[in-house]
């Protein structure tokens, strides 16, 4: 395995997450802007969206790569805000959905937030993705309204519980 920059790291197959470096951030800002899943009446959300260097060294970015077939090629990502908690973006890249990359990025921010003493992490899911992250453990907790004209609808609010280890 590779030089991680993270205390947590987690393997699956040939794919590891590593802590996000600031030349990510063209790499993280195409996922986003390119994802199927911000199509049609979502693509407004994310037209002019930039993960850049500055937001990648404040925050706890995380990326999921590819370690053999395409050394460092980016699958997904994910960043968590500690204060107050919430899980800011989570992407897996079109065409890797449905391997295992998304849950392995929740279960990295599950440990992060854990060694940070969180009890529990805020989602405001993309409508669509409320079933995933339901699929891996976060409750519904509520709705967030619109707030037109950036997010023209409601969007599903949950929360992970994070359950500290025993000690």
């Amino acid at each position: 395995m590779r030089n991680v920059h993270s205390s947590h790291t987690s393997v699956r197959g040939e794919i590891f997450v590593r802590r996000a470096v600031a030349r990510d951030a063209k790499r993280l800002t195409r996922l986003v802007r390119g994802s199927r899943a911000y199509g049609g009446q979502y693509a407004s959300m994310v037209s002019g969206y930039r993960v850049g260097p500055d937001y990648i060294e404040s925050h706890r970015v995380f990326v999921a790569a590819d370690a053999d077939v395409a050394p460092g090629r980016v699958l997904g990502f994910y960043s968590l805000i500690l204060a107050p908690p919430e899980l800011d973006l989570l992407f897996v890249q079109d065409g890797m959905q449905g391997r295992g990359i998304g849950r392995l990025l929740v279960e990295h921010m599950t440990a992060e937030a854990r060694a940070a003493g969180l009890a529990r992490v805020r989602v405001v899911s993309h409508p669509p993705a409320e079933g995933f992250y339901r699929s891996v453990g976060a409750l519904r907790t509520g709705t967030v309204a619109a707030n037109p004209p950036a997010v023209p609808w409601d969007r599903p609010e949950l929360e992970f519980l994070i359950p500290q280890l025993p000690t």
